[in-house]
């Protein structure tokens, strides 16, 4: 299927590694020109030359930025320039007792998962509409939906991020510019496997018996496994392609079937 991509450029927040490099691979074997970000530079870098490895094809770039900082996030749009499609996916996550998350980690999981869409979205959008062509995704999540008990902060803050999706979508009517937000299951990402990993050396079992457990206890999966970042990566590359351009303002899932409600 002709997506319609080659020859755009786009802007993936949070893409050094992750969710976030899936989707700029995905959208470069488009023929997508891709800025990928990253908090640390070294890391970013390493992620540029290795997408350039892989995509001679495509003009790849990085811009650093630390999205807990208004300046820098500010800093970036200028250096940006115009972009035919925004992916909001830089994010934070992490389990913790609801008792024990104090007012500033509130604010840095507002300031990175969903002010960084509300910047991204706010310097980026008036040129999509004077172009009469656009694309912004967010990437969220299903516990957006089915806030977890062990990680409150990070599932009200999805669930913002699904509300301001839905929201600045409403100003693009009568354009060729769309927004749309994508929920996510559990996916098997780097800082996921990081984290499985830590947790299995220290209750002396294999990575993957972990794994199974944890999606063991997760009842309501229907794929019984954890996501791939490029199974998240093709819906993605889907609501950016032209071949989207009847979806706009929605929440589609790529969960796994894990929520349960219709809808």
């Amino acid at each position: 299927m002709e997506l319609g991509l080659r020859g755009t450029r786009a802007f993936i927040s949070g893409s050094s590694q992750g969710i976030g490099f899936a989707i700029a691979s995905a959208l470069a074997a488009e023929g997508v020109d891709v800025v990928l970000n990253g908090r640390d530079e070294r890391k970013l870098d390493a992620a540029v030359d290795r997408l350039r490895a892989t995509h001679p094809e495509v003009a790849v770039s990085g811009l650093a930025a630390d999205f807990t900082d208004p300046g820098q996030v500010a800093d970036l749009t200028q250096r940006l320039g115009a972009v035919d499609i925004l992916v909001n996916n830089v994010g934070l996550f992490g389990l913790a007792d609801f008792a024990d998350i104090a007012d500033e980690d509130w604010t840095r999981y507002f300031e990175v998962n969903v002010m960084s869409g509300v910047r991204l979205s706010r310097a980026l959008l008036p040129r999509m509409r004077e172009r009469g062509w656009g694309r912004i995704v967010f990437v969220s999540s299903e516990s957006g939906v089915n806030i977890p008990a062990d990680m409150v902060h990070y599932g009200v803050t999805k669930a913002a991020m699904i509300a301001l999706g839905n929201g600045v979508a409403k100003l693009t009517r009568g354009t060729g510019v769309t927004v749309n937000t994508v929920l996510g299951g559990p996916t098997y990402s780097e800082g996921v496997a990081a984290s499985v990993a830590a947790v299995a050396d220290a209750r002396s079992v294999s990575v993957e018996a972990m794994k199974q457990a944890i999606i063991g206890q997760n009842a309501t999966t229907l794929l019984e496994r954890f996501l791939d970042p490029s199974e998240i990566a093709d819906l993605v590359v889907y609501l950016a392609s032209t071949r989207s351009s009847a979806t706009n303002g929605a929440a589609l899932r790529a969960d796994g079937g894990v929520l349960t409600t219709v809808l």
